[in-house]
């Protein structure tokens, strides 16, 4: 089902990184070390925000990371 707070998630099983983009702020977070395990069970959760909250949220380092930004020749 579609999440109403998380547009996307990404996860990265080499480096750990989960990356979730939000719809409110737009902004994109990353966190740290969180096991393949609970990256299957945020992808499977029904509701992915209550997910979120109960069990990434303040559980893992994040950082936000920076928008990519447009060049002057309209390129990323």
């Amino acid at each position: 089902m579609p999440s109403t707070s998380i547009r996307k998630t990404d996860y990265d099983p080499e480096s750990r990184v989960l990356s979730v983009w939000f719809v409110a702020s737009a902004k994109r977070y990353e966190f740290e070390d969180v096991p393949p395990e609970t990256f299957a069970a945020f992808k499977a959760a029904f509701a992915k925000g209550r997910y979120f909250n109960e069990h990434i949220r303040n559980h893992f380092r994040y950082r936000q990371v920076a928008p990519a930004t447009m060049r002057d020749d309209g390129k990323l």
